[in-house]
Protein backbone atom coordinates (compact mmCIF):
# COMPACT_ATOMS: atom_id res chain seq x y z
CA UNK A 1 0.00 0.00 0.00
CA UNK A 2 1.72 3.21 -1.03
CA UNK A 3 2.44 5.57 1.71
CA UNK A 4 0.01 8.66 0.71
CA UNK A 5 -0.12 12.53 2.31
CA UNK A 6 -3.87 12.46 3.78
CA UNK A 7 -3.81 16.24 4.01
CA UNK A 8 -2.92 15.94 0.41
CA UNK A 9 -6.09 13.55 -0.59
CA UNK A 10 -8.92 15.95 1.39
CA UNK A 11 -7.04 19.15 0.05
CA UNK A 12 -8.03 17.51 -3.51
CA UNK A 13 -11.91 18.19 -2.42
CA UNK A 14 -13.87 20.88 -4.01
CA UNK A 15 -15.89 20.10 -0.72
CA UNK A 16 -15.68 20.82 2.61
CA UNK A 17 -13.91 17.61 3.90
CA UNK A 18 -12.76 16.82 7.76
CA UNK A 19 -11.47 13.95 9.39
CA UNK A 20 -12.49 12.52 12.68
CA UNK A 21 -11.38 10.19 15.56
CA UNK A 22 -13.13 8.32 17.67
CA UNK A 23 -13.14 10.73 20.23
CA UNK A 24 -14.73 13.37 17.71
CA UNK A 25 -11.60 15.15 17.42
CA UNK A 26 -10.48 16.43 13.85
CA UNK A 27 -7.31 14.85 13.03
CA UNK A 28 -7.12 16.54 9.51
CA UNK A 29 -9.19 19.34 7.43
CA UNK A 30 -8.85 21.23 4.35
CA UNK A 31 -9.05 24.24 3.57
CA UNK A 32 -12.71 24.50 2.56
CA UNK A 33 -13.82 23.43 5.57
CA UNK A 34 -11.43 25.96 7.29
CA UNK A 35 -12.78 28.42 5.72
CA UNK A 36 -16.45 27.45 6.06
CA UNK A 37 -15.56 28.04 10.27
CA UNK A 38 -13.57 30.56 9.80
CA UNK A 39 -10.55 28.27 11.89
CA UNK A 40 -7.42 28.14 10.60
CA UNK A 41 -6.09 24.49 9.64
CA UNK A 42 -3.56 24.55 12.64
CA UNK A 43 -5.83 25.61 15.35
CA UNK A 44 -8.67 23.42 13.93
CA UNK A 45 -6.57 20.62 14.75
CA UNK A 46 -7.64 18.44 17.79
CA UNK A 47 -10.93 20.57 18.37
CA UNK A 48 -14.37 18.43 18.23
CA UNK A 49 -16.14 18.13 15.67
CA UNK A 50 -19.57 19.58 16.88
CA UNK A 51 -17.90 21.98 18.81
CA UNK A 52 -16.93 23.68 15.54
CA UNK A 53 -19.83 22.73 13.18
CA UNK A 54 -22.74 22.95 15.58
CA UNK A 55 -21.10 25.62 17.90
CA UNK A 56 -21.95 23.11 21.08
CA UNK A 57 -20.18 21.33 23.66
CA UNK A 58 -22.09 17.84 23.05
CA UNK A 59 -22.17 15.57 20.20
CA UNK A 60 -24.70 16.00 17.93
CA UNK A 61 -26.83 12.94 18.79
CA UNK A 62 -27.08 14.02 22.06
CA UNK A 63 -29.31 17.19 20.70
CA UNK A 64 -31.57 14.29 18.80
CA UNK A 65 -30.00 14.84 15.74
CA UNK A 66 -28.72 11.46 13.75
CA UNK A 67 -25.17 11.72 14.14
CA UNK A 68 -22.94 9.58 11.37
CA UNK A 69 -19.75 9.40 13.70
CA UNK A 70 -22.12 7.47 15.85
CA UNK A 71 -23.33 6.04 12.80
CA UNK A 72 -19.95 4.57 11.77
CA UNK A 73 -18.46 3.89 15.29
CA UNK A 74 -21.26 2.10 16.30
CA UNK A 75 -22.60 0.11 13.40
CA UNK A 76 -19.12 0.33 11.00
CA UNK A 77 -21.61 1.61 8.34
CA UNK A 78 -21.34 4.52 6.32
CA UNK A 79 -24.40 7.21 6.05
CA UNK A 80 -25.94 10.72 4.85
CA UNK A 81 -27.44 12.80 7.10
CA UNK A 82 -28.74 16.17 7.09
CA UNK A 83 -27.50 18.75 9.87
CA UNK A 84 -27.87 22.30 10.04
CA UNK A 85 -23.95 23.81 10.82
CA UNK A 86 -22.88 26.94 12.36
CA UNK A 87 -20.48 29.35 10.87
CA UNK A 88 -17.90 31.55 12.48
CA UNK A 89 -20.69 34.31 12.44
CA UNK A 90 -23.01 32.26 13.89
CA UNK A 91 -24.81 31.67 10.85
CA UNK A 92 -27.23 28.29 10.41
CA UNK A 93 -26.38 26.42 6.98
CA UNK A 94 -28.56 23.51 5.68
CA UNK A 95 -25.59 20.45 5.34
CA UNK A 96 -25.83 17.65 3.56
CA UNK A 97 -23.30 15.16 5.00
CA UNK A 98 -21.87 12.09 3.54
CA UNK A 99 -19.67 9.98 6.31
CA UNK A 100 -17.31 7.40 5.06
CA UNK A 101 -14.86 5.16 6.95
CA UNK A 102 -11.24 6.04 6.39
CA UNK A 103 -8.47 3.08 8.08
CA UNK A 104 -4.97 4.17 8.74
CA UNK A 105 -2.37 1.92 7.88
CA UNK A 106 -2.21 0.23 11.64
CA UNK A 107 -6.23 -0.53 10.83
CA UNK A 108 -7.84 2.21 13.17
CA UNK A 109 -11.14 3.71 12.20
CA UNK A 110 -11.71 7.07 11.74
CA UNK A 111 -14.78 8.87 9.95
CA UNK A 112 -14.40 10.90 7.27
CA UNK A 113 -16.46 13.44 6.46
CA UNK A 114 -17.67 15.53 3.08
CA UNK A 115 -20.01 18.58 3.45
CA UNK A 116 -22.72 19.86 0.51
CA UNK A 117 -23.95 23.24 1.77
CA UNK A 118 -28.16 22.98 0.55
CA UNK A 119 -28.20 26.94 0.20
CA UNK A 120 -26.56 29.22 -2.00
CA UNK A 121 -24.53 31.76 -0.34
CA UNK A 122 -26.39 35.19 -0.38
CA UNK A 123 -25.85 38.58 0.58
CA UNK A 124 -26.37 39.76 4.35
CA UNK A 125 -29.00 41.79 3.47
CA UNK A 126 -30.79 38.73 2.09
CA UNK A 127 -30.56 36.80 4.70
CA UNK A 128 -34.07 37.44 5.73
CA UNK A 129 -35.32 36.11 2.92
CA UNK A 130 -33.93 32.50 3.64
CA UNK A 131 -35.94 30.16 4.05
CA UNK A 132 -35.89 28.97 7.88
CA UNK A 133 -35.39 25.92 9.85
CA UNK A 134 -33.96 22.54 11.05
CA UNK A 135 -36.45 19.74 11.51
CA UNK A 136 -36.22 16.71 10.03
CA UNK A 137 -38.89 17.52 7.80
CA UNK A 138 -37.53 20.76 6.97
CA UNK A 139 -34.15 19.60 6.20
CA UNK A 140 -35.41 16.67 3.93
CA UNK A 141 -37.46 18.89 2.34
CA UNK A 142 -34.16 21.66 1.65
CA UNK A 143 -32.25 18.43 0.89
CA UNK A 144 -34.82 17.34 -2.39
CA UNK A 145 -34.77 21.19 -3.72
CA UNK A 146 -31.33 21.66 -3.71
CA UNK A 147 -31.22 18.83 -5.89
CA UNK A 148 -34.40 19.35 -8.09
CA UNK A 149 -31.96 22.73 -8.47
CA UNK A 150 -29.09 21.18 -10.43
CA UNK A 151 -31.67 19.58 -12.99
CA UNK A 152 -33.16 21.96 -15.73
CA UNK A 153 -36.27 20.00 -15.55
CA UNK A 154 -39.21 21.76 -14.77
CA UNK A 155 -40.71 21.91 -11.18
CA UNK A 156 -43.78 21.37 -9.37
CA UNK A 157 -44.29 22.49 -5.80
CA UNK A 158 -46.91 21.22 -3.55
CA UNK A 159 -47.81 22.41 -0.52
CA UNK A 160 -50.96 24.00 1.80
CA UNK A 161 -51.74 27.53 0.89
CA UNK A 162 -48.92 29.72 3.64
CA UNK A 163 -46.29 26.86 3.15
CA UNK A 164 -43.55 28.85 1.54
CA UNK A 165 -43.55 27.48 -2.13
CA UNK A 166 -42.52 31.21 -3.25
CA UNK A 167 -39.29 31.12 -1.30
CA UNK A 168 -38.80 27.27 -2.28
CA UNK A 169 -39.02 28.47 -6.04
CA UNK A 170 -36.37 31.67 -5.51
CA UNK A 171 -34.35 28.75 -3.38
CA UNK A 172 -34.40 26.84 -6.33
CA UNK A 173 -33.58 29.33 -8.97
CA UNK A 174 -30.48 30.73 -6.64
CA UNK A 175 -28.96 26.89 -6.32
CA UNK A 176 -29.34 26.73 -9.77
CA UNK A 177 -27.07 27.63 -12.97
CA UNK A 178 -29.23 30.05 -13.85
CA UNK A 179 -28.97 31.94 -10.41
CA UNK A 180 -27.61 34.97 -12.17
CA UNK A 181 -30.49 35.30 -14.71
CA UNK A 182 -34.13 37.09 -13.64
CA UNK A 183 -36.72 35.26 -11.43
CA UNK A 184 -40.53 36.39 -12.52
CA UNK A 185 -43.06 35.44 -10.37
CA UNK A 186 -46.68 35.78 -11.36
CA UNK A 187 -49.77 34.37 -9.09
CA UNK A 188 -52.21 32.70 -11.69
CA UNK A 189 -54.91 33.37 -9.17
CA UNK A 190 -54.57 36.82 -9.34
CA UNK A 191 -54.79 37.88 -12.97
CA UNK A 192 -58.12 38.35 -14.58
CA UNK A 193 -58.79 35.78 -17.07
CA UNK A 194 -59.08 38.17 -19.90
CA UNK A 195 -55.39 39.25 -19.54
CA UNK A 196 -53.69 36.38 -18.77
CA UNK A 197 -52.50 36.04 -22.32
CA UNK A 198 -51.35 39.50 -22.05
CA UNK A 199 -49.84 39.39 -18.97
CA UNK A 200 -47.61 36.17 -20.04
CA UNK A 201 -47.07 37.25 -23.44
CA UNK A 202 -47.35 40.99 -23.92
CA UNK A 203 -48.84 42.98 -26.95
CA UNK A 204 -47.88 44.75 -29.52
CA UNK A 205 -48.94 48.23 -29.93
CA UNK A 206 -52.35 48.48 -31.50
CA UNK A 207 -53.29 45.12 -29.94
CA UNK A 208 -56.38 46.53 -28.03
CA UNK A 209 -58.05 49.83 -27.45
CA UNK A 210 -55.53 51.74 -25.48
CA UNK A 211 -52.17 49.66 -26.11
CA UNK A 212 -50.05 52.93 -27.34
CA UNK A 213 -47.19 50.73 -27.05
CA UNK A 214 -45.72 47.78 -26.90
CA UNK A 215 -45.69 45.25 -23.85
CA UNK A 216 -43.15 42.53 -23.04
CA UNK A 217 -44.66 39.50 -21.26
CA UNK A 218 -43.26 37.79 -17.87
CA UNK A 219 -42.17 35.10 -19.55
CA UNK A 220 -40.45 36.82 -22.61
CA UNK A 221 -39.11 39.24 -19.21
CA UNK A 222 -37.79 35.65 -17.70
CA UNK A 223 -35.55 34.65 -20.66
CA UNK A 224 -32.28 32.86 -19.61
CA UNK A 225 -33.86 32.98 -15.77
CA UNK A 226 -37.05 31.31 -14.28
CA UNK A 227 -40.46 31.52 -14.62
CA UNK A 228 -42.39 30.91 -10.92
CA UNK A 229 -45.86 30.33 -12.04
CA UNK A 230 -47.99 30.28 -8.11
CA UNK A 231 -51.33 28.83 -8.28
CA UNK A 232 -50.99 26.77 -11.57
CA UNK A 233 -54.43 25.43 -11.47
CA UNK A 234 -55.65 28.78 -11.54
CA UNK A 235 -55.12 29.43 -15.50
CA UNK A 236 -57.43 29.23 -17.66
CA UNK A 237 -58.60 25.98 -19.34
CA UNK A 238 -58.88 28.24 -22.33
CA UNK A 239 -55.42 29.20 -22.32
CA UNK A 240 -53.69 25.72 -21.12
CA UNK A 241 -52.84 24.87 -24.33
CA UNK A 242 -51.11 27.91 -25.78
CA UNK A 243 -49.27 27.65 -22.27
CA UNK A 244 -48.16 23.84 -23.37
CA UNK A 245 -46.97 24.85 -26.57
CA UNK A 246 -45.02 27.66 -24.94
CA UNK A 247 -43.19 25.61 -22.60
CA UNK A 248 -42.63 22.28 -25.12
CA UNK A 249 -40.90 24.52 -27.98
CA UNK A 250 -39.74 28.00 -26.29
CA UNK A 251 -42.11 30.06 -28.82
CA UNK A 252 -44.52 32.22 -28.37
CA UNK A 253 -46.18 35.62 -30.28
CA UNK A 254 -47.25 38.49 -28.19
CA UNK A 255 -50.60 39.25 -28.28
CA UNK A 256 -51.45 41.15 -32.00
CA UNK A 257 -48.42 40.12 -33.29
CA UNK A 258 -47.38 38.03 -36.12
CA UNK A 259 -43.31 37.52 -35.24
CA UNK A 260 -42.79 34.36 -33.32
CA UNK A 261 -40.49 34.92 -30.62
CA UNK A 262 -38.38 32.35 -28.54
CA UNK A 263 -36.96 32.65 -25.02
CA UNK A 264 -35.11 30.44 -22.82
CA UNK A 265 -36.94 29.69 -19.39
CA UNK A 266 -36.83 27.56 -17.01
CA UNK A 267 -40.16 26.91 -15.31
CA UNK A 268 -40.98 26.24 -11.59
CA UNK A 269 -44.88 26.24 -10.95
CA UNK A 270 -47.04 25.96 -7.48
CA UNK A 271 -50.25 24.41 -6.50
CA UNK A 272 -52.31 23.99 -3.19
CA UNK A 273 -54.96 20.84 -5.35
CA UNK A 274 -53.69 17.99 -6.05
CA UNK A 275 -54.10 18.48 -10.27
CA UNK A 276 -54.91 14.88 -11.20
CA UNK A 277 -57.85 15.16 -9.34
CA UNK A 278 -58.79 18.50 -11.75
CA UNK A 279 -57.60 16.77 -14.87
CA UNK A 280 -60.21 13.91 -13.52
CA UNK A 281 -62.82 16.78 -13.41
CA UNK A 282 -62.03 18.28 -16.83
CA UNK A 283 -60.37 21.17 -15.44
CA UNK A 284 -56.92 20.94 -16.37
CA UNK A 285 -54.89 18.94 -19.06
CA UNK A 286 -53.04 16.12 -18.48
CA UNK A 287 -50.43 17.07 -20.98
CA UNK A 288 -49.86 20.20 -19.70
CA UNK A 289 -49.71 18.16 -15.78
CA UNK A 290 -46.84 15.90 -17.41
CA UNK A 291 -44.96 18.64 -18.91
CA UNK A 292 -45.18 21.22 -15.53
CA UNK A 293 -44.55 17.76 -12.82
CA UNK A 294 -41.04 17.10 -14.54
CA UNK A 295 -40.55 16.78 -10.75
CA UNK A 296 -42.44 17.52 -8.30
CA UNK A 297 -41.66 18.48 -4.48
CA UNK A 298 -44.10 18.23 -1.41
CA UNK A 299 -43.34 21.33 1.20
CA UNK A 300 -43.97 20.04 4.74
CA UNK A 301 -46.83 22.05 6.26
CA UNK A 302 -46.12 23.77 9.70
CA UNK A 303 -47.38 21.39 11.72
CA UNK A 304 -45.28 18.78 11.02
CA UNK A 305 -42.48 21.11 11.83
CA UNK A 306 -43.40 22.47 14.89
CA UNK A 307 -39.85 22.58 15.88
CA UNK A 308 -39.26 25.66 13.59
CA UNK A 309 -41.49 27.82 15.04
CA UNK A 310 -39.14 29.59 17.67
CA UNK A 311 -36.55 30.30 14.77
CA UNK A 312 -39.35 31.62 12.03
CA UNK A 313 -40.94 33.68 15.36
CA UNK A 314 -37.85 35.57 15.77
CA UNK A 315 -36.97 36.28 12.20
CA UNK A 316 -40.28 37.22 11.28
CA UNK A 317 -40.78 39.49 14.55
CA UNK A 318 -37.27 40.88 12.99
CA UNK A 319 -38.70 41.67 9.47
CA UNK A 320 -42.04 42.92 10.63
CA UNK A 321 -40.14 44.91 13.22
CA UNK A 322 -38.48 47.07 10.30
CA UNK A 323 -36.56 49.88 11.89
CA UNK A 324 -38.38 50.13 14.52
CA UNK A 325 -35.86 50.85 18.18
CA UNK A 326 -38.18 48.51 19.83
CA UNK A 327 -37.79 44.48 19.02
CA UNK A 328 -40.50 42.52 20.78
CA UNK A 329 -40.12 39.00 22.13
CA UNK A 330 -42.01 35.66 22.32
CA UNK A 331 -42.66 35.03 26.31
CA UNK A 332 -42.70 31.54 27.53
CA UNK A 333 -46.05 30.75 27.54
CA UNK A 334 -46.96 32.53 23.72
CA UNK A 335 -44.06 30.35 22.14
CA UNK A 336 -45.66 27.21 24.14
CA UNK A 337 -49.25 28.22 22.54
CA UNK A 338 -47.81 28.68 19.18
CA UNK A 339 -45.77 25.47 19.31
CA UNK A 340 -49.14 23.91 20.08
CA UNK A 341 -51.14 25.62 17.45
CA UNK A 342 -52.28 23.90 14.57
CA UNK A 343 -51.41 26.44 11.55
CA UNK A 344 -54.40 25.88 8.89
CA UNK A 345 -52.47 28.98 7.35
CA UNK A 346 -48.82 27.73 8.03
CA UNK A 347 -46.37 30.27 7.95
CA UNK A 348 -48.75 33.00 6.73
CA UNK A 349 -51.19 32.61 9.67
CA UNK A 350 -47.75 32.86 12.01
CA UNK A 351 -46.70 36.13 10.58
CA UNK A 352 -50.23 37.75 10.98
CA UNK A 353 -50.69 35.82 14.25
CA UNK A 354 -47.28 37.94 15.12
CA UNK A 355 -47.99 41.16 13.67
CA UNK A 356 -51.63 41.79 15.59
CA UNK A 357 -49.71 40.58 18.91
CA UNK A 358 -47.15 43.19 18.08
CA UNK A 359 -49.60 45.45 17.98
CA UNK A 360 -51.20 44.58 21.25
CA UNK A 361 -48.34 43.66 23.15
CA UNK A 362 -47.07 45.90 26.15
CA UNK A 363 -43.55 47.15 27.26
CA UNK A 364 -42.00 44.39 23.76
CA UNK A 365 -43.44 41.66 25.52
CA UNK A 366 -45.77 39.37 23.29
CA UNK A 367 -48.16 36.90 25.82
CA UNK A 368 -50.36 34.34 25.03
CA UNK A 369 -53.55 36.36 25.07
CA UNK A 370 -51.68 39.06 22.44
CA UNK A 371 -52.11 35.80 20.38
CA UNK A 372 -55.67 35.75 20.38
CA UNK A 373 -55.87 31.83 19.76
CA UNK A 374 -59.19 31.53 21.40
CA UNK A 375 -59.64 28.12 19.31
CA UNK A 376 -60.46 24.15 19.69
CA UNK A 377 -57.23 23.89 17.93
CA UNK A 378 -54.83 24.05 20.60
CA UNK A 379 -53.08 21.10 22.04
CA UNK A 380 -54.68 21.34 25.59
CA UNK A 381 -58.28 21.43 24.34
CA UNK A 382 -57.28 18.33 21.26
CA UNK A 383 -54.86 15.42 21.32
CA UNK A 384 -52.28 15.12 18.55
CA UNK A 385 -53.86 11.96 17.92
CA UNK A 386 -57.28 13.06 17.76
CA UNK A 387 -55.73 15.88 15.23
CA UNK A 388 -54.26 13.29 13.28
CA UNK A 389 -57.78 11.80 12.72
CA UNK A 390 -59.32 14.84 11.66
CA UNK A 391 -59.77 15.60 8.20
CA UNK A 392 -57.49 18.21 7.00
CA UNK A 393 -60.73 19.60 4.99
CA UNK A 394 -63.21 19.52 7.76
CA UNK A 395 -59.80 21.32 10.17
CA UNK A 396 -59.83 24.42 7.67
CA UNK A 397 -63.60 24.31 7.12
CA UNK A 398 -64.21 24.64 10.97
CA UNK A 399 -61.47 27.36 11.36
CA UNK A 400 -63.12 29.24 8.50
CA UNK A 401 -66.61 28.98 9.99
CA UNK A 402 -65.27 30.67 13.22
CA UNK A 403 -63.56 33.30 11.67
CA UNK A 404 -66.36 34.08 9.56
CA UNK A 405 -68.60 33.90 13.06
CA UNK A 406 -66.03 36.12 14.89
CA UNK A 407 -65.74 38.63 12.50
CA UNK A 408 -69.63 39.13 11.59
CA UNK A 409 -68.97 37.40 8.18
CA UNK A 410 -66.51 39.54 7.20
CA UNK A 411 -64.75 38.36 4.16
CA UNK A 412 -62.31 40.64 3.68
CA UNK A 413 -61.29 40.44 7.14
CA UNK A 414 -61.34 36.68 7.55
CA UNK A 415 -58.92 37.17 3.93
CA UNK A 416 -56.27 39.16 5.77
CA UNK A 417 -56.52 36.92 8.77
CA UNK A 418 -56.00 33.54 6.40
CA UNK A 419 -53.36 35.34 4.72
CA UNK A 420 -55.48 34.95 1.70
CA UNK A 421 -56.71 36.65 -1.21
CA UNK A 422 -61.12 37.39 -1.51
CA UNK A 423 -60.92 35.04 -4.33
CA UNK A 424 -59.16 32.41 -2.73
CA UNK A 425 -61.18 32.72 0.33
CA UNK A 426 -64.23 32.38 -2.16
CA UNK A 427 -63.14 29.59 -3.54
CA UNK A 428 -62.59 27.90 -0.20
CA UNK A 429 -66.56 29.12 1.22
CA UNK A 430 -67.60 27.35 -2.20
CA UNK A 431 -65.65 23.93 -1.35
CA UNK A 432 -66.80 23.58 1.53
CA UNK A 433 -70.41 24.91 1.64
CA UNK A 434 -70.18 27.67 3.92
CA UNK A 435 -71.91 30.84 3.04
Amino acid sequence: MPNVDLQEIIEAHDQPFVVIDEQYRIVAANRRYCESYGVGQEAILNRRCHEVSHHSSRPCHENGEQCPHQALFDTGKPTVVLHTHYHADNEPERTRIRGHAIRGLDGRLFLGEILYPLEASSEPDCKDMRMVGHSPAFLTCVDNLARVAESEASVLLFGESGVGKELAARFVHDRSPRASGPFIAINCAAVPENMFENELFGHERGAFTGSTGQKKGLYELADGGTLFLDEISEIPLSLQAKLLRVLETGEFRRVGGTKTLKADVRLVSATNRNLLDWVDQKLFRLDLYYRLAGIDVALPPLRERREDIPALAEVLIARLSGGSRMRCRLDKEALNALKHYNFPGNVRELRNLLQRAMVRCHDGIIRAEDLGLELPLAADRQSPASVNRSSLNDVEKDYIRELLDKHGGHRRTVADLLGITERTLYRKLKQHGLK
